[in-house]
């Protein structure tokens, strides 16, 4: 009877439903319906029905084919399941939850456990994804890249006929693998495919940087410029390619150091443009590698790097111009904190090119230039106020007086828009008081400055600005005559200083300084003035104040000077009132003044005639000091001997008469200079100056042509050529 229950309760098929849906997965559907059985549970006993052998076989096998990771997730239903049936297992039969063991029978001996255990639940199936794993590897990459692959698609990307989109994709592919290479420890690639070797590496840039930017043009039907890449029908199928290929493009600017590479690359940059604006993230991180470029390096390379901003700024310009903006003005402020002749050019091309962007949008730079301006009142206000040297040194400095010049000049080059011409009035009023803060012999540098910037304002905006007491008042304020204690060689050169030192007021060379900046801050507003109808009534105060300077100074060098420009202002002053006697006109009438000065200014008048020949000269001088021409001919005064050679020595005789101290300064003799016993050492030498000289020369400036010559270094790129650029 008992043996019947079990048999009737074991054929129940409403009993064991869970134990088919859960550890189903862990054997064939072939096998199912036969051996999942639920065992016995009686009085606490578990009872498992009676197996054939060919079904221990089966049982077995499977055992063997079980994959660890899907006994594991049938376990886990089987807890969700029935918890019960789990916790049950879990104090029976333990083993059976162990992944890679199971328990034979009770009703077994250890030995046939034993036995089971090393014949069943061998650990080594938990291995067999390691081969798989392997062979998968092998085949995600396809092949080492050769020179005939990359030969074969620069020929599909020339090719006239229409680009495919494999083409496209495997030249991608391959210049990531370049760059994987580039960027991995051991300098191998892992991917589709694989860069061995510089030869190949450079071969896969040169291809991407030289022919990839017209095929993808090509590819989406860009002919006409302008258009917008992500309104072309095949954008789609490019879109995901061309990411990964602009973030390897930015990767590879950011690991090139040398100049020559890098004006390649942002040349490629600037093709790339249009697409880098497609992708927000993308043109933000090219944008924040780009304004650093802007800010340092070569000019090639600073001016390469502002025609891609300005490019992809224009692209998206809703959404970048006020980040640009703000990064580009703090970058600027943060590389201006030290001038020197040789650093006024690269902040001067910063200046300009800030201004050139914001002009984009006066709209929008209205609300930059507002809040910039109202900063620099404020530490103005706090400096008058609080008189302390940190207040004052905060107006002071460098960073404070480059971001005048540069709202100076975006003030002025926007006059005829009307959007920003409300700031000129502010602007002038915080650049007066800036020289009213302290009004010193030694911060006469920053007053020559201000009144620099502010006549350059008053052209550009046609505005009249009281410029000339400023001026005029080191002229009455600070003694000439009073003799100096120290003598220096050279003039102090204040257009890269902002405060003297106590003692430099003491050099004869501050006075030089002083009266030469007068002289051409007054030619220049002057002459700025000069086809003005008002000149006679404006120049009067300039007149009056130089001839008491002349009476009352005794320096011949300084009144020389002065006197010269005092007999241009009176000039100009008498012919004005010539011109001016002619009109018939009433002088309320101000568009036939204006229509008068302009005739005036057209015509030419003596003072801008005399001032346009002195600039000439001065910008001469100031190219000298930024090429330093002085340093490299030699400190001066210096006595220079020619050297004898040995054999010239030994046969000169001892007493042949005195030495020549001071030879001739003409080349010509100098040539001709020649010693007896010489076959003309000293023409020799100087030939081979000036060929080490012309190599120097060559060697500051490199073709892009030329980059097969560039040293290896840190770069990313080497041996980079681009003949046929």
């Amino acid at each position: 009877m008992k043996k019947e229950r079990k048999i009737k309760k074991e054929k129940k098929p409403a009993k064991i439903p869970y134990v088919e849906e859960d550890r189903e997965s862990d054997f064939s559907e072939e096998m199912a319906p036969e051996m999942h059985k639920k065992s016995i549970v009686k009085n606490g006993k578990t009872k498992k029905p009676v197996k054939t052998s060919d079904e221990e076989d089966r049982e077995s096998d499977s055992d063997e084919e079980m994959d660890p990771e899907t006994h594991k997730k049938s376990l886990e239903k089987l807890k969700k399941i029935d918890p019960d049936f789990y916790n049950f297992l879990e104090e029976n039969d333990e083993n059976l939850l162990n992944f890679g063991v199971e328990s034979g029978d009770e009703g077994s001996d250890g030995e046939d456990q034993e036995d089971e255990d090393d014949v069943v639940h061998k650990p080594g199936p938990l291995q067999a994804d390691s081969d798989e794993s392997d062979f998968e590897e092998e085949v995600e990459v396809r092949g080492k890249i050769t020179l005939k692959m990359v030969a074969e698609w620069q020929e599909e990307l020339k090719s006239e006929k229409k680009i495919k989109i494999a083409t496209l994709n495997s030249v991608i592919k391959a210049f990531n693998a370049a760059m994987l290479r580039a960027t991995s420890d051991d300098g191998t690639s892992k991917g589709e495919y694989k860069v061995e070797g510089s030869s190949v590496f450079n071969a896969v840039i040169q291809m991407c940087v030289l022919y990839l930017p017209a095929a993808i043009k090509k590819y989406l039907g860009m002919e006409q410029s302008g258009k917008d890449p992500q309104k072309c029908k095949h954008f789609v199928k490019i879109k995901a390619p061309l990411v990964a290929y602009l973030n390897d493009l930015l990767k590879l600017l950011g690991g090139v150091t040398s100049e020559n590479i890098l004006t390649v690359l942002l040349k490629h940059l600037h093709q790339m443009s249009a697409y880098v604006a497609c992708f927000g993230r993308i043109s933000k991180h090219a944008l924040k590698k780009l304004i650093t470029l802007w800010s340092r390096g070569e000019e090639t390379v600073r001016v390469l790097a502002f025609l891609c901003i300005l490019r992809i700024t224009r692209n998206q310009q809703a959404n970048l111009l006020d980040l640009v903006l703000k990064a580009m003005y703090m970058t600027y402020v943060k590389n201006c904190k030290f001038v020197s002749p040789t650093t006024w050019p690269s902040i001067n091309f910063m200046r300009r090119s800030l201004v050139e962007m914001f002009t984009l949008d006066l709209n929008v730079s209205y609300q930059h230039v507002f809040l910039y301006i109202r900063q620099l009142a404020i530490h103005l206000r706090n400096a008058i106020v609080v008189q302390k040297v940190e207040n004052r040194q905060a107006v002071y400095n460098w960073q404070f007086v480059n971001s005048l010049h540069l709202w100076a000049d975006l003030l002025g080059a926007t006059t005829n828009k009307p959007q920003l011409q409300p700031l000129v009035y502010p602007l002038v009023m915080v650049i007066t008081n800036t020289i009213k803060l302290v009004p010193t012999h030694q911060y006469y540098p920053v007053r020559f400055h201000c009144v620099e910037i502010l006549i350059h304002l008053s052209k550009e905006s046609n505005t009249f600005i009281p410029i000339l007491p400023f001026l005029l008042e080191v002229l009455t304020s600070y003694d000439f005559n009073k003799k100096h204690k120290k003598v220096s060689m050279k003039p102090l050169d204040l257009s890269c200083v902002l405060r003297l030192a106590k003692s430099q007021l003491m050099e004869n060379g501050f006075k030089d300084s002083v009266i030469e900046r007068i002289y051409g801050l007054l030619l220049e507003y002057m002459a700025n003035q000069s086809h003005s109808i008002a000149f006679p009534d404006l120049s009067l105060l300039a007149i009056i104040q130089i001839k008491q300077f002349l009476k009352t100074c005794s320096v011949s060098n300084y009144t020389k000077k002065l006197r010269q420009l005092l007999e241009k202002i009176e000039e100009n002053s008498r012919f004005i009132e010539r011109e001016r006697s002619k009109i018939s006109f009433s002088l309320s009438d101000s568009k036939l003044v204006a229509a008068w000065e302009t005739n005036i200014s057209t015509k030419g008048s003596p003072l801008q005639t005399f001032y346009e020949n002195w600039s000439k000269i001065n910008k001469i001088q100031k190219r000298k000091k930024v090429t330093k021409n002085d340093e490299i001919a030699g400190e001066l005064p210096m006595i220079k001997r020619p050297k004898l050679s040995e054999d010239a020595a030994n046969t000169k005789p001892k007493n042949e008469g005195p030495t020549e101290l001071f030879p001739s300064d003409s080349e010509d003799e100098k040539d001709h200079f020649k010693l007896e016993g010489e076959d003309e050492p000293p023409r020799k030498k100087k030939i081979k100056k000036k060929k080490e000289s012309k190599k120097k020369k060559s060697n500051k400036k490199v073709a892009v042509d030329d980059i097969d010559d560039i040293p290896g270094g840190d770069d990313l790129v080497q041996d980079l050529s681009v003949n046929d650029w």
